[in-house]
């Protein structure tokens, strides 16, 4: 199943599709570039492996851009990561991708989605909020920076029913 989306963008059609496999190299890449710690190749195979995770690529014409990964139990799903190649960001794709993964969770029985964000990370909040997205708790020094600074996560959630 392929979602399009309505964007034409000088590279391309943008697409959201499901990850396969084959992916997983540029994944782990565009984790790396975006998360403190990044996901390397084989975490990411896993995932796409797995028959309870969902995992979506974001394509600029042939070129993958971002991708969305969560974990669903039972009618609740957990966003595992969000990412959208740094030269891409602040266009919209983020939030088209979100909704698009957001469907498919829901076309797959989830009715509740949780997520964890940095407390400090405005754009990646705004996002979630925008998305209907509500905070729900937060985690003090869940995240854990190269220096040894720890920071706040906020726990987010939204119904899908």
């Amino acid at each position: 199943m392929m979602a399009w989306l309505s964007e034409l963008w000088s590279g391309g059609t943008v697409a959201v599709e499901p990850a396969s496999l084959r992916d997983a190299p540029k994944l782990a890449e565009l984790h790396g570039a975006s998360f403190h710690r990044g996901w390397g190749e084989g975490e990411f195979e896993s995932m796409i492996a797995e028959h309870n995770t969902l995992v979506h690529r974001l394509k600029l014409g042939r070129k993958t851009i971002g991708f969305a990964a969560s974990r669903i139990g039972a009618d609740e799903a957990e966003i595992l990561s969000i990412a959208i190649d740094t030269g891409h960001r602040g266009r919209g794709l983020s939030g088209d991708l979100l909704l698009t993964h957001l469907g498919h969770l829901a076309g797959r029985g989830v009715r509740q989605i949780f997520l964890e964000v940095e407390e400090n990370n405005a754009p990646a909040r705004r996002l979630y909020e925008r998305a209907g997205f509500a905070v729900v708790g937060r985690r003090e020094r869940y995240y854990r920076q190269d220096n040894g600074e720890q920071l706040n996560a906020l726990l987010m959630r939204r119904d899908l029913s």
